[in-house]
C-alpha cells in the first residue's frame, strides 16, 4: 500500500502548483472546476481523488459518478464497436471504404477499417475542411460528406501514421451501416448496458440525457469561463462519449476479460500496427501502446473545449488510472507519467524511500 501514498503525495504536489496549468485551487478557491481521478489495481479502487466543481453556477461537487466528455477516449469505444461487429461476422478490418459507402470517392478504394482505425489511412482533418461561415455543431454524416467532396488524401494508406478525428468519425458511420442502428444505440447494448455502465452515453442534443453532468471550463487568465461546446462536439465517433470513474472502472476490468471481445480480438487492439515499410507505430486499435522498461502501456489523451482527460492501463501489474477534468488546461501527460513512473519502481527501491 505504500506506492498508494505516493500516488496521493505527488497528486498533492501536482495540484498545489500556483500554475494554472496544474493546478485545481488557481485563483478563487470557491470557484473553479477541478477532477476525478482513480487508482484501480487488481479490479479494486485503491485510491479515488475528487476535487472542484463540475457546474460552476449551481455549485455542484465533482464525485466518482461526476460524468465528463470523454473527447478521444471515446475512439476506444468506437474500436470495441468495429470488433463487435467483426467477431459477429459482419464486417471485416480488410474492408474498404468504397465497398461501405458505395458513392465514396475513388480514394477510398484502398483505405480499410484497419487503416483508419490505426490512423495510418492518409485521410483528410475534417477539423480542416469546415467552411468559415458554418454555425450549426456538425455531426459524424457531415464529416462522411466533406469528405466525400474531396479527391485527396495526405499520403497513400499504410505508408505513415497521422492521428486522425476524421478515421474515427467515419468509423462510427460504418458502426450504424453495418449494424443498423444509430451510434449511441449500438454502444449502449453492446458494451454499456452489458457492462453496467448506467450513466455513460454517447451524448445527442435533445435525445440523450447525461446525468450528473459536468461543464467544461477554459481559463482565461483570471478565472474559469465555461466552455462546454464547439461546433465539432456533436461529432460522436471520435470524442462523443461522457461518462465516470465508476463506469470506466467497469470499462477497464472488461478489458481483462472476453466478456465484450475474445482474446485474439483485444489481443490485436492492444498491438502496435505495422506500417507498409513493415515499421511499428504506437498505436493499436483506439490505444497508444507504449513501453517502460519493457512493460507495455496502454493509454490515452483526450483533450476538447473545456475538458482533458487520460486513461493509462499497464495489465502486467494490473494497473489503471483514470484522470478526468473539466478544465482544458490540466497536464495529464504530466500528471500521469509522474504516477506511473513511481509505481512501476522496483520493490526494493521503493521500500527505500521515505518522506
Amino acid at each position: 500500500m505504500y506506492k498508494y501514498i505516493i500516488f496521493l503525495f505527488l497528486f498533492t504536489i501536482v495540484t498545489g502548483n500556483s500554475s494554472a496549468k496544474y493546478s485545481f485551487k488557481a485563483g478563487d478557491s470557491t470557484n473553479v472546476p477541478g477532477a476525478a481521478i482513480m487508482l484501480i489495481e487488481d479490479g479494486t479502487p485503491v485510491n479515488t481523488y475528487c476535487t472542484g466543481y463540475a457546474n460552476l453556477k449551481t455549485k455542484e461537487l465533482i464525485n466518482s459518478n461526476t460524468n465528463f466528455r470523454l473527447a478521444s477516449l471515446t475512439k476506444q469505444f468506437t474500436a470495441a464497436a468495429i470488433l463487435i461487429l467483426v467477431q459477429k461476422g459482419k464486417l471485416k478490418l480488410e474492408n474498404t471504404l468504397t465497398s461501405i459507402f458505395k458513392d465514396f470517392p475513388k480514394y477510398g478504394e484502398n483505405i480499410t477499417i484497419k487503416h483508419l482505425l490505426t490512423h495510418t489511412s492518409g485521410i483528410v482533418d475534417y477539423e480542416s475542411l469546415i467552411p468559415e461561415s458554418t454555425k450549426k455543431q456538425l455531426k459524424d454524416k457531415d464529416v462522411l460528406k466533406m469528405l466525400s467532396r474531396i479527391d485527396s488524401v495526405y499520403f497513400l494508406p499504410g505508408d505513415q501514421y497521422r492521428y486522425s478525428n476524421s478515421g474515427y468519425a467515419l468509423l462510427a458511420l460504418i458502426v450504424e451501416k453495418i449494424s443498423g442502428k444509430k451510434f449511441a444505440s449500438f454502444l449502449k447494448e453492446n458494451i454499456f448496458t452489458p457492462l453496467e455502465m448506467s450513466n455513460t452515453v454517447a451524448y445527442e442534443n435533445g435525445i440523450s440525457v447525461i446525468k450528473h453532468r459536468a461543464l467544461g471550463y477554459t481559463y482565461n487568465g483570471t478565472e474559469y469561463e465555461e466552455d462546454d461546446q464547439s461546433l465539432t462536439s456533436a461529432v460522436l465517433g471520435d470524442g462523443g462519449i461522457y461518462s465516470n470513474l465508476e463506469d470506466l472502472c467497469k470499462w477497464d476490468q472488461a478489458l481483462y476479460s472476453e466478456v465484450l471481445l475474445k482474446k485474439p480480438l483485444l489481443d490485436s487492439a492492444f498491438s502496435k500496427a505495422t506500417l507498409n515499410s513493415g515499421k511499428k507505430i504506437d498505436y493499436g486499435y483506439g490505444w497508444e501502446i507504449n513501453d517502460a522498461d519493457g512493460i507495455k502501456i496502454l493509454q490515452h489523451t483526450g483533450n476538447t473545449v473545456g475538458f482533458t482527460n487520460k486513461i493509462v492501463r499497464i495489465p502486467e501489474r494490473n494497473l489503471s488510472l483514470i484522470i478526468l477534468t473539466n478544465k482544458d488546461d490540466t497536464d495529464v501527460d504530466f500528471m500521469s507519467k509522474e504516477v506511473i513512473s513511481q509505481l512501476l519502481k522496483p520493490t526494493d527501491e521503493e521500500d527505500n524511500e521515505t518522506f
